[in-house]
């Protein structure tokens, strides 16, 4: 897909002013020795229709305008994964012209099945900050002891490894299944910690410096859901403990779906950490784009454009 023929008109640059602006204020710059993590689910982020802004007739909402809005955030970032990538590429592809050959993607192929949703899991790089490792694959569960076949995750997670200033790191991301009620990814959640905690421990593998990052529709803090994401020593930092994940979000109902961890112990004093050479500094949070872009929309309008989820992040040196 080319751009479209008019040249960027005034509304677009006007409001990449404001959001770089305010990405300014929220989100340390790329510097010598940090590492900037994100994690975004960019609502079914597949199509694109071809002008500066879409009509009331066109298919799909999102546009030229709100993809250079998603550039500039994903630009931010040393590593953005993203989910709810398409098997439709058209606006992938899009989104790396627009940032241009500094960036480029690994993505894994779509994950077949009405639960799989034409769904493909993604990781956009900053050439110039990392690079591959050389590792990348998709998690699958092994048969269960009886020989039957074990049934596997709804989205097949999706790893890579990364190098960044000598130090390896793998993350692995996944849109954990939504399902008719909460209890429905219970399973997904303790069998995905049970896997990563698994090669964690293997020894002589490839396995240094495991993260995980994604979408794990967790609803609460401490609630079965949660505990089951933390039951092998995953855990978040507490900076991300109270930051809103979604546009529609609010004091009385707030969720906490996306999540950026690592294996851990925060019970214990010195919180016993299995990353070495990566050491978090600490800052982290969302990003709150809705007040700068797009602002005569609504926020259900703005999430069909742009997303319903704030991308989410973490500082790291290395």
């Amino acid at each position: 897909m080319t751009r479209p023929a008019v040249p960027e008109p005034r509304d677009v640059a006007d409001d990449l002013d404001r959001l770089r602006a305010a990405l300014d204020a929220s989100i340390p710059a790329k510097a010598a020795p940090n590492l900037l993590i994100g994690t975004w689910n960019l609502r079914e982020f597949g199509g694109l229709t071809a002008k500066w802004r879409s009509g009331t007739g066109d298919t799909p909402r999102r546009d030229w305008h709100a993809l250079a809005c998603i550039a500039a955030i994903v630009e931010r970032f040393d590593i953005c994964a993203i989910q709810e990538a398409g098997r439709n590429t058209t606006a992938l592809r899009a989104l790396l012209d627009r940032l241009g050959t500094r960036y480029r993607v690994i993505a894994s192929d779509v994950t077949e099945g009405d639960a799989g949703n034409d769904e493909r899991l993604a990781y956009i790089y900053d050439t110039e900050r990392v690079q591959p490792s050389g590792l990348v694959g998709e998690l699958v569960l092994p048969p269960s002891v009886n020989g039957r076949g074990r049934q596997q995750f709804a989205r097949t997670p999706y790893a890579a490894g990364f190098v960044r200033s000598g130090t390896d790191f793998i993350l692995t991301t996944v849109h954990v299944l939504w399902g008719k009620a909460p209890q429905d990814r219970v399973g997904e959640l303790t069998a995905f910690a049970s896997w990563m905690r698994a090669w964690a421990e293997r020894p002589r593998d490839w396995n240094r410096n495991l993260l995980v990052l994604g979408d794990f529709n967790v609803d609460r803090l401490d609630n079965p859901l949660f505990r089951a994401f933390v039951s092998t020593g995953l855990w978040p930092p507490k900076e991300l403990n109270e930051v809103r994940r979604t546009v529609f979000d609010s004091g009385r109902d707030t969720h906490y779906y996306d999540q950026i961890a690592w294996f851990s112990d925060p019970t214990k004093p010195d919180n016993p950490s299995l990353l070495h050479g990566l050491t978090y500094t600490g800052r982290g949070g969302s990003f709150d784009f809705v007040p700068h872009v797009l602002q005569d929309l609504t926020k259900t309008q703005l999430s069909w454009r742009i997303s319903d989820h704030y991308p989410l992040w973490l500082e790291f040196e290395a």
